[in-house]
């Protein structure tokens, strides 16, 4: 089996990756922070991980992948108050739309989707540890922080310098050390949730959350450490020193995907610039929203526009008509089957642009074999974009993407069609054009367009405008 090389961003190389198990893979990806609707860079994320998670699944590895939920931290506590409701109602709302979200592009549900609130044990045990070996302290007053100074290896995840840094901003600097402590855990406030600790009532830091959930689900060492790039300082870096300083091994390799980008800016809510996901839906379906967030490279922004979206959405469209045609006109569903160029793409830090450019290929190959009538090379490239569609997550015949329903509907879905086509070709044959026509609008009315070919005639969803 070729090598699967992926990036690094602590070494900042392309290696190959050896699991630290044979046969199985580990991997902890940096969920949402439910505390409001999620928007189509949060979704790029999840079907990036999702693409490595399949293309490890299909070269035979057993995968754990675990994906937290941050139900409680700073920004969800301050939105509560925005929205005048209680913390966890608002972080339950918000996780649902993120379940919905992630299940409309077809992105397979975690191993594990922990909340933060449901593993303080976890996190006490870790501070307890950190404190005992004098890599944290308490204060008195409830917090308990990292002594940053301390660590070892701490910023070699980003590269930075300690005296560069900023104070920490996560509590009152009255209490640390050093103003770039930052903090595992926060003292108690009135009006909002805590916990009872040996050091006093308070809350988890951020930071704290993930170590102690990675080690409760993976153990003291795991395979890989995903997230968006805007987690590498100071949240993965954070993690990383505070699980390296319990004595841990942590991750073994750290991949990062880039942003959505619109006007060049990372799409985030406070810049306003958020695309929701919903909305989006409502202008392409999830499958081509997948398509286009997942059409670039994993660690190359993407930037954002309705054009490039609707463009993505009439390539794809294309793919699947053919993939149809050929089912049709071979009489059977075909099974994906994986191109050694394909493989070649993806194992190269999954390189899904190149994927791209191979399922052009065959598609350009497979139209051509349709119009020679050549069946064997219909199913040949009708398989290989299969296959490639299936680690994509973009396979149409995915009973993820029948409308919700069992592929047995689609299945009468065609059959009733073609019955109709049946009784318009007759009337064709015997002139009754009337007949004909009044089929087809009839279809068209239903949004189903009908075009003639060499082969006879195919129907296909119209396109939303």
């Amino acid at each position: 089996m070729p090598s699967l090389n992926l990036y690094d961003t602590a070494t900042r190389e392309v290696g190959v990756f050896t699991p630290l198990v044979k046969g199985e893979v580990s991997i902890y990806v940096c969920g949402a922070t439910v505390q409001s609707s999620p928007h189509i860079g949060h979704i790029r994320s999840a079907i990036n991980f999702d693409i490595l998670r399949r293309w490890l699944t299909k070269n035979g590895y057993t995968v754990t992948l675990i994906r937290n939920v941050t139900d409680i931290e700073d920004k969800v506590l301050q939105k509560a108050l925005q929205e005048k409701t209680h913390w966890w109602e608002l972080a339950m709302k918000y996780e649902r739309e993120f379940t919905a979200a992630f299940s409309a592009v077809n992105v397979i549900p975690p191993t594990y989707e922990p909340r933060a609130t449901g593993h303080i044990t976890q996190m006490i045990q870790l501070m307890q540890i950190l404190i005992e070996n004098g890599s944290a302290y308490a204060p008195g007053n409830g917090d308990v922080y990292i002594e940053v100074r301390r660590l070892k290896h701490y910023l070699t995840l980003s590269g930075q310098r300690i005296d560069d840094l900023q104070p920490a901003a996560d509590t009152d600097e009255t209490y640390k050390k050093d103003p770039r402590d930052f903090a595992l855990w926060k003292a108690a406030k009135p009006g909002e949730p805590s916990w009872p600790t040996p050091w006093g009532a308070g809350r988890p830091g951020w930071h704290l959350e993930c170590s102690a959930m990675a080690f409760e689900y993976l153990g003291e060492s795991f395979d890989i450490h995903g997230g968006g790039l805007d987690l590498i300082f100071p949240h993965h870096e954070n993690e990383k020193a505070q699980s390296e300083a319990a004595g841990y091994g942590f991750a073994q390799r750290w991949l990062h995907n880039a942003w959505v980008t619109q006007s060049g800016e990372k799409m985030s809510k406070s810049l306003g610039n958020s695309l929701l996901v919903e909305v989006i839906l409502e202008r392409v379906r999830g499958i081509e929203l997948r398509w286009y967030l997942g059409s670039a490279h994993y660690r190359s922004m993407l930037e954002y526009s309705e054009a490039a979206l609707d463009e993505s959405a009439v390539a794809f469209r294309r793919i699947e008509s053919f993939l149809k045609r050929a089912t049709q006109i071979t009489g059977s569903q075909i099974e994906g089957t994986i191109s050694s160029e394909f493989e070649a793409a993806m194992n190269d830090d999954l390189a899904v642009p190149a994927a791209l450019a191979t399922i052009s290929e065959n598609l350009r190959r497979g139209n051509q074999s349709i119009t020679d009538g050549d069946i064997p090379m219909i199913t040949k490239n009708a398989g290989e974009i299969r296959g490639a569609l299936q680690i994509l997550g973009c396979d149409p015949f995915d009973s993820h993407f029948a409308g919700g329903s069992s592929s047995e509907l689609r299945d009468v879905m065609d059959g009733v069609i073609s019955l109709a086509l049946q009784e318009r070709a007759s009337a064709r044959d015997r002139k009754d054009f009337l007949t004909s026509d009044a089929i087809r609008d009839g279809l068209l009315a239903l949004g189903i367009t009908i075009e003639d070919t060499a082969q006879g005639p195919r129907w296909s969803i119209m396109e939303k405008s």
